[in-house]
């Protein structure tokens, strides 16, 4: 039998090497749970009524860029978060 004898200072590298793991491990679990918030997709008539504006001016903005959208099989979509991203920029402090 084979017995091998660990010094305090080993010992404290150890548990220091686990508690590093640990930490990194939780980093990750907390960096991929927050990156899966819900995406919510909005059509353009929701998006007009969200914004009270015109599907001209609504074409307007995915044609110069203000607005990013998917389009999938004829049907435009939005992202929520990009509409409420695009009203935070433009707030104005009146």
């Amino acid at each position: 039998m084979n017995i091998s004898v660990v010094t305090r200072e080993e010992m404290q590298e150890i548990v220091e090497s686990i508690e590093a793991s640990f930490e990194k491990i939780i980093s990750k679990y907390l960096n991929d749970e927050h990156q899966k918030q819900e995406i919510v997709l909005l059509k353009s008539h929701q998006v007009q009524r969200m914004l009270g504006i015109s599907p001209g001016t609504l074409q307007n903005m995915r044609v110069n860029g203000t607005l990013p959208f998917s389009k999938v099989g004829g049907v435009i979509f939005y992202d929520k978060q990009d509409i409420l991203d695009l009203i935070e920029e433009n707030k104005h402090n009146v």
